[in-house]
């Protein structure tokens, strides 16, 4: 009996086709993906001075079933190893029916800085009384994005000591991200804040510690998948270490982040703001830890857990007209910014699993560096065949460098053993 072949068994046509199997992507769709190519005149008009493209390597992580709903996730990114151990890390997840997730809200904040103030505490009264009008001048612009409170509060000037006041705008975001129109909303309303309480507004902006957006997935991972009790207690081990040292904790995040930034980047989200809120919840308690959280299960198997605020959007943005980015979206066909959140938080808990159980048994060089041997062959000069030979013999060799892989060329080139096609 044929078995089915596995997607990474797949040559590059089957994957695409088995992706046209899963999706509805159009023909034109998937000539994005393997063509990479945006008209100069539309790059243009993303940034300033452009003058061409960056491409990433563009892959897709498969095994992931979150919330009872099985994804193909797509993830961009440079990195050898990081999209099969997510893969890997899903499939042990599955056995206790995947990853259990949710996300909070769709809360973003604005943020307006108010200074010069004569009377704090009489400005604070006079913003709280006129707050109904605050709001609906924030709102007339914007159709479905909605600010529903302004709150203010006092805030201690670290640098001279002085007290501020901030107004902040909870705008709910819906399916946005939401930066744009929350910060046009703190434009409007600003100069209004300014004129009633008779003080100086400088920044009116939004927040990117969006702590009202927190994602949550969790799992459960059966100990002899892992590799039997022992396993489980080093990667308990291994997470304590995480968890008490900064140092530890930033390298622990850094892998969560590996998948959460790769989820992002292939779905058009601003990874940057991601990534500032992670690291600044990371340090919430006053100091440092991971993002994710590991325990054990009565039984003995492992639960793993992650919390982390992101704030992520599948309409507008440039995942509307990035069609890369815009077909990211449609492979993984989350229908709201909150499931969107829920898969990007399982991606981060799984790559995290994948490294600390590597990290606790043989070591995270031995998958990592198998990969990256291909990458050191190519950089040596090798094409074709000659490079899995090239990679495969410095790997048994346990010397992956670059003039071991120069070495190993000449021999075969020089020997005529191998042609490079």
């Amino acid at each position: 009996m044929k078995t089915e072949k596995k997607f990474y068994e797949m040559n590059h046509e089957e994957r695409l086709s088995f992706i046209v199997s899963r999706t509805n992507l159009t023909k034109k769709e998937i000539s994005t993906i393997v063509n990479q190519v945006l008209p100069f005149e539309n790059i243009d008009r993303m940034i300033e001075n452009a003058i061409g493209i960056f491409s990433l390597p563009l892959g897709i992580a498969t095994n992931f079933v979150v919330n009872e709903k099985e994804y193909l996730v797509p993830m961009a990114i440079e990195e050898p190893s990081v999209i099969a151990a997510a893969s890997h890390a899903a499939k042990l997840s599955k056995f206790f029916g995947g990853f259990k997730a949710n996300a909070s809200s769709s809360i973003m904040r604005g943020q307006i800085q108010i200074t010069n103030l004569l009377d704090i505490k009489n400005s604070t009264r006079i913003i709280s009384r006129n707050k109904d009008d605050l709001l609906r001048i924030a709102n007339s612009r914007s159709k479905n994005v909605k600010a529903l409170h302004l709150k203010t509060r006092i805030l201690n000037n670290d640098i001279d000591n002085k007290k501020m006041l901030v107004a902040e705008l909870y705008v709910d975001c819906k399916d946005s991200m939401g930066a744009n129109t929350i910060n046009s909303m703190c434009e409007l309303v600003g100069p209004e804040i300014e004129r009633m309480a008779n003080c100086k507004v400088i920044l009116k902006v939004l927040s990117n510690y969006s702590t009202e957006r927190i994602a949550i997935s969790q799992a459960t991972f059966k100990k002899q998948e892992l590799g039997g009790p022992d396993i489980v207690d080093r990667i308990l081990s291994a997470f304590s270490f995480a968890f008490s040292d900064p140092h530890r904790a930033v390298t622990h995040n850094k892998g969560i982040m590996n998948g959460i930034d790769a989820v992002s980047i292939a779905t058009g989200q601003d990874f940057r703001a991601i990534e500032a809120a992670a690291h600044a919840y990371a340090s919430r308690d006053g100091k440092y830890r991971t993002l994710t959280t590991f325990s054990k299960s009565p039984k003995g198997d492992l639960i793993g857990r992650i919390e982390i605020p992101l704030s992520v959007g599948i309409v507008g943005g440039i995942s509307s007209v990035h069609p890369t980015a815009k077909m990211g979206l449609k492979i993984l066909g989350a229908k709201s910014a909150s499931e969107l959140a829920c898969v990007i938080a399982s991606v981060g808990l799984a790559q995290n699993l994948a490294a600390i159980r590597a990290l606790s048994t043989e070591g995270i060089q031995k998958g990592h560096m198998k990969l990256h041997a291909k990458n050191i062959a190519v950089a040596a000069g090798a094409t074709g065949k000659l490079v899995e030979i090239v990679s495969e013999t410095m790997y048994k060799q346990s010397n992956i460098t670059l003039d071991s892989a120069r070495t190993i060329l000449q021999g075969l080139l020089h020997n005529r053993t191998y042609k490079s096609s």
